[in-house]
């Protein structure tokens, strides 16, 4: 399971990140895809990426599988578990781009520049159920892609391409989004606002202190508490001006919705952790990312491979702040 989070800072810069929840690790590992790297298609002539990204990623035989990614125009895209309600097209459908679902986040950050470049492009595509090898499953994923502006909630079901305006810039896993949406009016009531004093009759009380007002919000890892707590603290945090403080921003808020190892155990018994949390920076194009095992934040800065060989991959060395 994971949470998606977006929001900008003082002055319009966009933040985008990603808690990234599961019980193991596909040996993911920061990957840059450089300028006009020819990506394969499953249907279709492979095409050169029109922009540089970087993002978490897993490689199966030279292919970017990114789990998120952004990219140096500032948009970013990420997949999210979306199990039980995902279901892609069983093969390619005559008059659509097909896109099989694994190459989806490598498509979105190869080739647009904004969400409503996307936005327009979903008008005319069809996601299949096709793996990248016969040995691996397909993952059934929504995902979520974000500007300086937008962000919108992309989910394939059995009728059809959902395209949701996200006015809330979270994402956690299922059921759909407009479900979490409308879920959200059970806590119109929780604020951060201090309690102050409250008369019932002639007895007064005070608040033991702060947070009061915000009782009621849930704590438990479940996709739909996330969600509430995801979009409760990313609406109440203050904005912030420098880049550290907006990164430290991202953490903390993905922070309020990691998940312990302990917590919460899935149905094998094993426990589901938050493997990674990341944040992308749309103004200067850095990818900040740590783990669950290493909490040190690291950098790979996409400026710095500006002119970079598109014939491979790129797995960076990676700056410790």
């Amino acid at each position: 399971m994971c949470t998606g989070v977006r929001f900008t800072d003082t002055t319009g810069h966009m933040f985008w990140g990603r808690n990234f929840d599961w019980n193991v690790s596909y040996g993911e590992v920061p990957v840059v895809m450089p300028k006009g790297f020819m990506l394969p298609r499953a249907f279709g002539q492979a095409e050169p990426a029109k922009h540089a990204a970087v993002g978490n990623s897993a490689q199966f035989n030279g292919y970017p599988l990114f789990f998120n990614c952004g990219n140096d125009a500032g948009l970013c895209v990420g997949g999210l578990n979306f199990a039980g309600y995902a279901q892609f097209e069983e093969g390619p459908v005559e008059g659509k781009e097909n896109l099989a679902a694994y190459e989806f986040p490598a498509w979105v950050g190869a080739n647009f520049s904004t969400v409503d470049e996307v936005e327009r492009a979903l008008e005319n595509v069809a996601i299949v159920a096709k793996p990248i090898d016969e040995s691996l499953p397909v993952a059934m994923l929504h995902w979520m892609i974000a500007d300086a502006q937008r962000s919108i909630v992309v989910e394939y079901q059995s009728d059809g391409m959902h395209v949701y305006h996200d006015d809330v810039d979270v994402l956690t896993n299922q059921p759909p989004f407009p479900w979490h949406r409308e879920n959200l009016r059970n806590y119109l009531n929780c604020e951060n606002r201090w309690a102050g004093t409250v008369a019932w009759d002639s007895c007064e009380m005070t608040p033991f202190g702060s947070g009061s007002c915000m009782r009621g919000i849930p704590g438990d890892t479940y996709a739909t508490s996330r969600f509430v707590r995801a979009a409760y603290v990313n609406n109440f945090y203050p904005k912030k001006e420098s880049e550290t403080d907006n990164v430290a921003r991202m953490l903390r808020t993905l922070g309020a919705v990691a998940m312990v190892e302990g917590s919460s155990c899935m149905e094998d018994g094993s426990y589901e952790v938050t493997l990674f949390s990341d944040c992308f920076s749309a103004n200067t194009s850095t990818y900040y990312f740590n783990t669950y095992a290493d909490p040190c934040v690291r950098a790979v800065h996409l400026r710095d491979y500006v002119g970079a060989s598109p014939e491979a991959l790129i797995v960076p060395p990676l700056e410790r702040l």
